[in-house]
């Protein structure tokens, strides 16, 4: 279903690649935690994601402390992670750019998309300038176990 989807979305993430497993590993997940910043204050949060083209999609409510960070400073950080013991970890670690998509046909495309994946998008939907999602951009990567 997702690689339909993945076609729709022309710039492709250059400066970070990932291989055939890391995105396998991006793609069967959908739960990660993302750091932001503002004022050396960190601040983290775990949240749904979908990834497409190198990219990553988050959607968050503008009253967020995560949104107001990345209103102050664009730089994230996301650990997908699967922790099942010491010896069998698996994660890819990403430091990247945000770029917060209000409105407009990629809007339009990403909120189809979280709303067929998640339910929690169904139960509490909502309209261009409700809601934004956000598109990060990898600039650095760190991967083990995959």
């Amino acid at each position: 279903m997702e690689k339909n989807r993945m076609t729709n979305f022309a710039n492709k993430a250059k400066d970070v690649k990932f291989t055939k497993s890391e995105e396998k590993f991006l793609l069967e997940n959908e739960a990660c935690r993302i750091a932001t910043s503002h004022n050396d204050i960190p601040h983290i949060a775990p949240v749904t994601y979908v990834y497409i083209d190198g990219f990553f999609f988050i959607a968050t409510d503008y009253n967020t402390r995560k949104y107001n960070n990345i209103k102050a400073n664009r730089k994230i950080a996301i650990s997908v992670d699967i922790y099942g013991s010491s010896v069998e970890n698996q994660a890819v670690i990403i430091q990247g750019d945000v770029e917060i998509i209000e409105r407009g046909q990629e809007f339009n495309r990403l909120y189809k998309i979280f709303s067929d994946k998640f339910e929690w998008v169904r139960k509490d939907p909502w309209k261009e300038g409700e809601a934004p999602f956000l598109k990060i951009t990898p600039l650095k990567k760190v991967t083990w176990g995959i």
